[in-house]
């Protein structure tokens, strides 16, 4: 099912429905439909476009960055608890790989490490399993704790939830041992672009959760033309931002599938 959905969500990411656009509007053509083949190539070259400008870009991800803006360490509360989010590591693969690979959304663990350090919480939940497609041999959580002990976090402090695949999985792996702890309350660490799908994900407990995002891609910058060319960085950026709001109306959906069928005794 999880592969399933996979492959529906890449065929909706702007360049796979770009193609797709412009596959059924060279059919039409070839069917001597010019007319309609002729704007579903004009969209197709539009859209893919409009996704690969760094201007537009950078728009769709502020809106996800700006709705939990950056706040220092000092002014959040303490909690129970500091979860943080996988995403952002690959577990080593030797040969190849002898140490894992930090990505750009490691900037997560470093965070948490900070909020223990500033002794926000006692405790830090790594969260992140293993994708059935993945060729690593270690879910992302153990790696996140190695991590956490390079940057001084002592390893009686982290709690390991290492079977989640997804997000919403995040959070119903995660409630248990939580519960356990006897968490009520949690700092809740993931990347600016990741929070709100994250968030509302986590809210959906009874936990009281406060948003401590990290890792913002986006800064006021000045206009200029050439932000208006078509880049591939750009494309991947606006796709992850599509990605997020992709899963948030599906998250949306299906919350409200499940609020419908507990309302009805089903």
């Amino acid at each position: 099912m999880l592969l399933l959905l996979k492959i529906l969500s890449q065929l909706a990411y702007p360049l796979a429905a770009s193609w797709l656009l412009a596959a059924g509007g060279g059919f039409l053509l070839w069917r001597n439909r010019r007319r309609t083949g002729g704007w579903l190539l004009a969209l197709a070259l539009t859209w893919l476009w409009l996704w690969s400008t760094p201007a537009f870009s950078d728009w769709v991800r502020s809106g996800l960055e700006q709705r939990y803006p950056p706040a220092r360490i000092e002014e959040l509360p303490t909690a129970d608890v500091i979860v943080v989010l996988g995403g952002g590591m690959d577990a080593a693969k030797p040969p190849e790989r002898l140490y894992p690979d930090l990505g750009a959304a490691a900037d997560r663990v470093w965070h948490a490490a900070r909020l223990f350090h500033a002794r926000k919480a006692p405790l830090i939940l790594a969260s992140g399993g293993r994708l059935p497609w993945s060729d690593v041999d270690h879910p992302e959580a153990v790696v996140i704790a190695e991590l956490l002990q390079v940057f001084g976090v002592p390893e009686a402090a982290i709690l390991l939830e290492s079977d989640s695949r997804t997000t919403r999985e995040n959070r119903d792996y995660c409630l248990p041992i939580l519960q356990a702890s006897g968490a009520r309350r949690i700092l809740l660490v993931t990347s600016a672009l990741h929070m709100p799908r994250a968030l509302a994900l986590f809210e959906t407990t009874r936990l009281e959760v406060i948003p401590a995002p990290t890792d913002f891609e986006i800064y006021q910058g000045r206009w200029h033309l050439m932000r208006w060319l078509p880049d591939a960085r750009a494309l991947a950026d606006g796709t992850r931002a599509f990605k997020e709001h992709l899963a948030i109306l599906i998250n949306n959906l299906t919350d409200d599938e499940d609020n419908t069928s507990a309302a009805g005794g089903g």
